[in-house]
């Protein structure tokens, strides 16, 4: 089964993949007139179509048959994170829980980032690869990088969660918390929050949550936070 791309897509009959998604389609998997393929628009439509014509700059197809909402996750998770030095290891994670379903990430700099500077547009790449090779019919939101004292300004709705390692009392993320609304959860750096983050977060209302344990690297625990938001609400 191949999957395409096409955030354009509603209610047509027939549609034009753009540029890339058409020399994919032609150049590189050499799809002919016939050819069934699916089309999902990011927001949940799913498009069954077939190629009509194979242009490589502009590949038209027909759509067959389309379903809405497939695969809507039935939980909004937000997750923000601090990059890691190694971007390799930040786009692992965006890779990893893309395929497990998320709806929203928002890279954050903080007192101990040793990244400061983040390619959305490379990431965003990232997202989407893991998205069609995962068959989601959902994009998940790549905020651009702000600062954690911005952070801290947002008006969130829901639940809010910071997972850090200083000692303290801490609830355990699949319990209560994260059973109803939507839900956000603060991943800090490989140094983890500074103290003054840590009680700026608790002061505007963020519950310390544990994710077990181990103490776990900043791309691991965003992981294992997301499997265990989408094992609460059996999305996997």
């Amino acid at each position: 089964m191949h999957l395409f791309y096409s955030p354009g897509l509603s209610d047509e009959s027939t549609f034009t993949l753009n540029a890339d998604e058409s020399h994919h389609a032609v150049r590189v998997l050499r799809l002919s007139p016939g050819d069934e393929i699916i089309l999902v628009n990011g927001s949940g439509g799913w498009y069954e179509s077939k190629i009509i014509t194979p242009d490589p700059k502009a590949c038209e197809v027909e759509i067959v048959k389309q379903i809405q909402n497939v695969g809507k996750p039935a939980y909004h998770l937000h997750i923000a994170i601090a990059p890691t030095k190694s971007i390799d290891r930040y786009e692992w994670f965006l890779e990893k829980v893309t395929e497990i379903g998320i709806s929203e990430i928002s890279p954050i700099i903080t007192d101990h980032s040793e990244r400061k500077d983040v390619k959305t547009e490379r990431q965003m790449r990232v997202i989407l690869a893991a998205m069609k090779q995962s068959l989601k019919a959902f994009h998940p939101v790549l905020n651009e990088p702000v600062s954690f004292k911005n952070f801290m300004k947002k008006s969130l709705p829901g639940i809010k969660t910071i997972a850090h390692c200083q000692p303290g009392e801490k609830q355990w993320l699949d319990g209560n918390l994260c059973t109803s609304g939507p839900i956000t959860v603060l991943i800090g750096p490989e140094g983890d929050f500074s103290d003054a983050e840590i009680k700026s977060a608790r002061d505007n209302g963020y519950i310390p949550v544990t994710l077990g344990n181990s103490r776990l690297r900043t791309e691991t625990a965003g992981v294992v936070a997301c499997h265990t938001v989408s094992w609460v609400f059996r999305e996997l």
